[in-house]
């Protein structure tokens, strides 16, 4: 199966939210990418049980670095990169099946020189109140089922 899109996760820190991640991606059939260095082992106990039993059926890739995956994109990729430092939201991106969704880790973000290359391509999702960010699972969730509802990806039972 080819996956919808690829969900992308620099160096992730918290493993139960790379679990998470790893959920919905399985949910969506989406790929996920890990991009070293990770802030935990894939043997983590508490990963392990976010993801529950469904590793097996999980897609994914692990990049050592940040500069090695960007090297091994497909020539013409789609990327967005997903920020708190996006003037454009996350209601104004248009998906395209293949497209790479990057996300920072759980305290930095993405690195600057990244916003800066990908500058017309950087999404915030939208907030109010008095919060600095959301988590990053709930953050991929959220931009990551507005991209299959863009692509009309995911069927209710009984549809076509």
């Amino acid at each position: 199966m080819t996956p919808i899109f690829e969900i992308v996760l620099v160096e992730p820190e918290i493993p139960w939210n790379t679990g998470n991640v790893a959920r919905t991606c399985i949910g969506l059939g989406a790929r996920l990418h890990l991009v070293e260095p990770l802030g935990f082992s894939l043997e983590d106990k508490d990963m392990k049980r976010a993801g529950l039993d469904y590793w097996d059926k999980l897609v994914w890739k692990r990049h050592p670095s940040l500069e090695a995956f960007l090297e091994n994109l497909p020539e013409g990729a789609s990327v967005f990169c997903l920020s708190t430092k996006g003037k454009k939201t996350l209601w104004e991106l248009r998906s395209q099946p293949g497209s790479y969704f990057l996300f920072g880790a759980e305290t930095r973000g993405l690195p600057t020189w990244l916003l800066e290359r990908y500058a017309d391509r950087v999404y915030r999702i939208p907030m109010t109140g008095d919060i600095r960010s959301l988590n990053l699972s709930t953050a991929v969730g959220i931009a990551a089922y507005e991209a299959a509802r863009q692509l009309n990806a995911i069927p209710l039972p009984g549809q076509p």
